[in-house]
């Protein structure tokens, strides 16, 4: 089974040298040919250059739309990729966690994720995360920044909804749904970043959900309103 790792990065060059060490180090682990593309999307501060030194290989994107970078790196993927795993540029996987996720292919699941946890984060960050695990595992859904996929699964369902800002691996979740198992794994639980948490205050991350919540699914179509996933870093 021949995986592809596809990280999405737009400006990340504080984290993308420990994610990409990170997932060789997963590769490695579990004793499968693999290989890292990162999609570098409009990023200003070297990102791409430090990907590239870091033995992953690059592909330039000018997206600014997370669906559609994530869907250009699985187009850039190698001819005999079996397994997409798409891991966000401030998540941080280990050898089990991909160890678990390719057991759940082999027998038989079409997609999962795994339940989240963040690295650091203030107080109230840590109970939001718990509330947002119950509703995604009640769902049997998970967060974008851990997924994994049969490629042919994938391009079977047209891949992430670009018309999505936000929420498209929750739509893509569906699609899937509709062809073959998608599991959500309990444990291991996969670390990502609580740095969105750090830099704002709940009253700025509270408005931002409100308007989210008010405007529907017309507010998800458009990077307005959505700091907290395309603000600066």
């Amino acid at each position: 089974m021949t995986v592809s790792f596809v990280i999405p990065a737009h400006d990340e060059a504080a984290t993308i040298e420990r994610v990409i060490a990170c997932v060789q180090a997963a590769g490695e682990h579990v004793g499968r040919p693999y290989e890292v593309v990162v999609v570098d999307d409009s990023s200003s501060d070297g990102t791409g250059e430090l990907a590239a030194a870091a033995g992953a290989r690059v592909v330039r994107v000018e997206h600014r739309q997370i669906a559609a970078t994530r869907n250009s790196g699985a187009r850039a993927v190698n001819a005999e990729c079996e397994t997409i795993v798409f891991v966000d540029a401030d998540t941080f996987v280990d050898g089990p966690l991909v160890a678990a996720a390719l057991e759940r292919i082999a027998r038989g699941a079409v997609a999962g994720g795994a339940l989240m946890r963040f690295d650091e984060a203030p107080w109230y960050g840590h109970f939001v995360m718990w509330f947002i695990s119950r509703g995604l595992r009640l769902a049997r859904m998970c967060g974008g920044c851990f997924l994994f996929v049969r490629r042919d699964a994938f391009e079977a369902v047209g891949g992430f909804d670009e018309d999505r800002y936000v929420s498209e691996e929750l739509v893509l979740a569906r699609k899937l749904k509709r062809i073959g198992r998608f599991e959500v794994m309990a444990r291991p639980r996969v670390v990502t970043s609580g740095r969105k948490l750090r830099d704002m205050t709940p009253g700025q991350l509270g408005a931002q959900l409100w308007r989210i919540a008010r405007g529907g699914r017309r507010a998800l179509e458009s990077r307005e309103g959505l700091e907290v996933w395309y603000g600066k870093r």
